[in-house]
Order: C-alpha cells, then structure tokens, then sequence
C-alpha cells in the first residue's frame, strides 16, 4: 500500500514519523509552500493543495492525506470537509485531513473536553477553537507558543518545552478528559506516553493522529505500541 501525503512545505518531505510508526507502509509526499503560520502564509498554499493530490493520484497512491492541520482549518471547519470532499471526487481515492484526523482520535479515545497546545497565534487558535467546537468537543485553555515562521521555530521546540506548554494548558483546565497537541511542526512522537503518565489523560497530536487516520484509509488498524493510548 501506498499513501500520498499533501504536506505544507515547500518540498514534499515525508516526516520520519511515518517510518518509526508504520514501517511497513509506503509514504510519498508533495509539498505546497506555506509561507508562515498565519492566514496569508495559508494563502500562498491553500490553491496548490489539490493539484499536489492530483500529481500523487497520477503516482498510483492507494490513499491521501492532506497535511498540516492548520492549513486545512484556517477557513474554517467546512472548508476542511469540502476540501476533501474536492480530493475525493477528483481522485476517487479515500481521503482525510490532519485536522479531521484530530477530531477522529478524540473521538477514538473518548475526549469531550479537551485542554489544547499549539505553535499558533491567537487568531489561528480561535479557528481551532472553531473546529473542535463545531465537532461538538468543548474546549478549555488554549496555551500556545506564539509562533508565525513555518518549519524553524516549532521544529526547534524541546520536548521539554512542549510538555511544559501543555502542563500549562491542563492546569488551566482541570475538567479536562483529553490533551490536543496541534502543529505538525511540534515533535510530538515521543511524548504521548510520558504526558499521558503525567497528567492521566488521552493525548492526540497532529502528525501521530495523521498516519494513524492515513492507513485507516486503507484498512490497517493503526495500531501500534509505544506511542499512547489512541494507538494501542
């Protein structure tokens, strides 16, 4: 199996996520250009997106993902739905997002109101916000790093730092059944276990929920051990 993945950069690059997780899965990429974290940086890609789908289906991939979960929330949650909607028609393969992959981790382990990380500014937070309310999820604080500049500064966060952000964001909302790490960027892999150890809740996070929700598409489980509890 094959699965294409629509990926924010501008060199479709496949994150070393995907071969950690799913070895055995074959992952092609296409890139589209975001030039910043915010919505004019979002401008430069969002036209580029199904192209970059089309060339992968012309490649023979079994399924696409479309990365970078802000890009496809920025204008909001139904323009996510009719984006893929668009590279379902278009390719007649199955299809997801990063952000709906987001919201079907919630929903796998059970989340309804969450405590949120993120690189973003505030104005990329609130369509966040907009999304997983309009997914029927409550949301609590939202901490985040402020960043603007894509691919630098989130890929240089310390695993320490991110588990700090989201302590913060938990403290702050005590009632919380569920933790959202959102950012592609954000190196998350590795800290489900020990902020689900921390704090004792779900975690889902945006590059880890994107492969797991990918070989769904093609009928894999998406289980794998050693990365939290939406995987195992």
């Amino acid at each position: 199996m094959k699965i294409g993945l629509v990926t924010p950069g501008a060199i479709g690059a496949v994150t070393p996520d995907a071969a950690a997780m799913y070895p055995e899965m074959t992952f092609v990429a296409k890139g589209t250009g975001v030039g910043s974290l915010t919505p004019a940086g979002y401008d430069q890609a969002v036209d580029k997106i199904v192209p970059a789908a089309d060339a992968l289906a012309a490649e023979g991939v079994d399924a696409i993902s479309l990365f970078g979960t802000s890009l496809t929330f920025y204008r909001g949650p139904k323009f996510n739905e009719e984006l893929q909607d668009e590279v379902r028609a278009r390719t007649g393969l199955p299809v997801s997002s990063m952000s709906t992959a987001i919201v079907e981790g919630l929903r796998a382990v059970g989340s309804r109101r969450v405590a949120v990380a993120t690189a973003y500014i505030d104005i990329v937070n609130d369509r966040l916000r907009e999304l997983l309310e309009f997914h029927g999820f409550e949301v609590g604080a939202i901490e985040s790093f402020g960043i603007t500049d894509f691919g630098g500064s989130s890929g240089r966060k310390t695993g320490e730092e991110i588990m700090e952000l989201v302590g913060r964001a938990c403290e702050k909302t005590p009632e919380a059944d569920g933790i959202v790490i959102s950012c592609g960027g954000l190196k998350t892999l590795e800290l489900a276990r020990p902020l689900e150890a921390r704090h004792g809740l779900p975690v889902v996070s945006s590059t880890p929920a994107a492969l797991w929700s990918a070989v769904r598409l093609v009928g894999q489980t998406g289980r794998v051990d050693g990365y939290g509890q939406l995987f195992e």
